[in-house]
């Protein structure tokens, strides 16, 4: 592995996208109306503070996970050696610099994106720093950075935040820690060396999986409620109902097999089910 590919590999350009789409998500839900050109601007600030907050969080991981990953992901940029844990560091900076300047533009007289942007890189860094040692409040941390883009979006367009918005942070919330419970199972070899407490380490494979379960089916069955309180179009249900149905067998397959390669296959399965709930948030705005 190159340089310059270990860097886009610690960047994590997916996640990136993810979390800027995300902010495009919540701004459309706030907003309930196709986006003019006069936000424009503030959309785009708002995807690279996103995109680049995200990406200095994943490399901040990445330095302060350096002796799990020697175990866990030995492919990854800094224990293959592509990537110095200094250089690392510095790139964080970058992206951090880059993020805060563009929350800053995206309205110089109100603080609100400001301030969310503060309070998303803090929790990544307490996370990164404090709370990945323990467990299931680790994994909290984690699905709150997942949930502020959302909230987020919603004061790039300066709108205040409204019950959709938070109704799909909360659900974004709850899918996302089942992906963190269910990373426990694969990450259980290294967390165990440095004393992580997940699910997994201190309940069994068993349990982490029901527990990982138990998120993604609470948010199958909170994805229903906008519709019935009026709150999306009808649009919204043919891509929710494929995604419920995804975490549905996902939760089923997991519970039934809840071995190191499964829970791997599931992680990353999750991840498109997460997409397309995306999709169907955006879709119930039209």
């Amino acid at each position: 592995m190159g340089k310059a590919a270990g860097f886009i590999k610690l960047l994590r350009p997916i996640n990136g996208l993810m979390m800027g789409v995300a902010v495009l998500v919540g701004a459309s839900l706030a907003l309930m109306r196709p986006f003019s050109i006069d936000v424009a601007v503030s959309l785009l600030l708002g995807f690279i503070t996103a995109f680049t907050l995200t990406g200095a969080s994943m490399a901040i991981n990445d330095y302060y996970d350096y002796e799990i990953d020697k175990i866990n992901e030995p492919n990854r940029p800094i224990p293959s050696g592509a990537v110095k844990r200094g250089e690392c560091m510095v790139f964080a900076l970058i992206l951090i610099i880059t993020g805060l300047a563009a929350s800053i533009l995206i309205a110089p007289f109100s603080l609100m994106p400001f301030l969310v942007a503060v309070v998303s890189l803090f929790t990544s860094l307490l996370y990164a720093t404090k709370g990945k040692k323990t467990g299931l409040t680790g994994n909290f941390l984690v699905s709150a950075c997942v949930a502020i883009p959302f909230v987020y979006g919603s004061f790039v367009v300066g709108q205040s935040l409204s019950l959709r918005v938070l109704f799909f942070s909360v659900l974004a919330f709850l899918a996302n820690t089942g992906r963190e419970v269910t990373k426990g199972i694969v990450d259980f070899e290294g967390d165990k060396i440095k004393g992580i407490k997940t699910i997994m380490a201190v309940y069994g494979s068993k349990k982490a999986s029901i527990v990982a379960a138990f998120f993604f089916l609470s948010a199958v069955i909170l994805s229903l409620l906008p519709w019935f309180l009026g709150i999306v179009s009808t649009w919204y249900l043919p891509p929710v109902i494929v995604t419920d149905l995804g975490f549905t067998i996902s939760s089923t397959m997991l519970v039934k097999d809840h071995s190191k390669e499964k829970a791997r296959q599931i992680k990353n399965l999750v991840l498109v089910w997460m997409l397309l709930g995306m999709i169907s948030f955006f879709t119930g705005t039209l």
